[in-house]
């Protein structure tokens, strides 16, 4: 008989047991539709605010190139010198030039000197004309006496013609010879710094050779690439802020669009922009890489 009770009681309470665990399961189960998803915090900034990574570039960026054959004489800058438009950067062998210069020099001032001579020849013979004329008037000469002074006074004038063109000629040699002379003379082609140095003293040179390369340093631009849905979202004068993980956190510079692509590039679906930074930027160099931030709540 005892055996019996036990057992029902055992029962009564495993019932009781999973009736308890069924209810728990059940309001836990109901919980999840009154839970809230929480926003991370950033999502609605990255929405707006876009990182794009360039080099830092200038305009004026090339490499001086011999513009003629020669043989290096002089070299005057070195990798690292400041240059103003204009200097000289080195020289190449002019002395066979240097001679036809002066060739063609010497015979600019023959020809101008014999254009000379029939100017005042020509001037004698108009004087001969005039009064050749005045005998014909008087009837003291033939009328074939008037026709020959009128011939060699034409013909006079026609020698003066002929010299005004050749030396017009020999001038336009001159002129040929005198930029070929200048083309030894390797020149800054603006404001800069020589980046580098490819030539030595001694060495032959053949057209189109590079010899250095010069950079300028300022204005500074960065060029960089955006999706092309930034296309007209993106308008000329908006900032940028330009940094580089080469330099302390707290050095920021500052760039204004100054040039957007109107085009998309079909490759990479992306357009192209150029800002220019602001102000001076001494820790940013041509060719740095810097990244760009682009806030569009601005």
């Amino acid at each position: 008989m005892k055996l019996w009770v036990t057992i029902g009681l055992a029962v009564l309470v495993a019932g009781s047991s999973a009736c308890n665990t069924s209810q728990q399961s059940t309001v836990a189960a109901a919980s999840p539709p009154h839970a809230e998803t929480a926003v991370p915090p950033t999502a609605v900034a990255l929405e707006n605010v876009f990182m794009a990574s360039g080099p830092v570039v200038v305009e004026n960026q090339v490499d001086v190139a011999a513009l003629r054959d020669g043989l290096v004489v002089e070299i005057y800058v070195q990798p690292g010198d400041s240059v103003r438009a204009g200097k000289l950067l080195a020289k190449l062998d002019d002395r066979q030039v240097s001679a036809e210069v002066e060739a063609a020099a010497a015979k600019v001032r023959s020809i101008e000197a014999n254009l000379k001579n029939w100017k005042a020849e020509t001037k004698v013979l108009q004087s001969d004309l005039a009064r050749a004329q005045k005998l014909w008037d008087a009837n003291v000469i033939t009328k074939e006496g008037l026709e020959h002074a009128q011939y060699k006074e034409e013909a006079d004038e026609f020698e003066v013609q002929r010299e005004t063109e050749s030396l017009n000629n020999a001038k336009n040699v001159l002129t040929s010879l005198e930029l070929e002379k200048e083309k030894t003379r390797i020149s800054a082609p603006f404001d800069g710094v020589i980046a580098r140095r490819y030539v030595r003293v001694g060495q032959k040179v053949s057209v189109s050779d590079r010899l250095f390369w010069v950079t300028a340093m300022a204005p500074l631009e960065v060029k960089f690439t955006l999706p092309e849905r930034f296309l007209s979202k993106l308008h000329q004068g908006e900032q940028l802020t330009v940094t580089s993980a080469d330099l302390p956190a707290e050095v920021k510079y500052f760039a204004k669009v100054a040039q957007i692509s109107p085009v998309i590039d079909p490759s990479s679906g992306t357009i192209e922009v150029l800002g220019r930074v602001v102000g001076t930027a001494p820790e940013l160099k041509p060719g740095m890489l810097v990244n760009i931030r682009i806030d569009l709540m601005q």
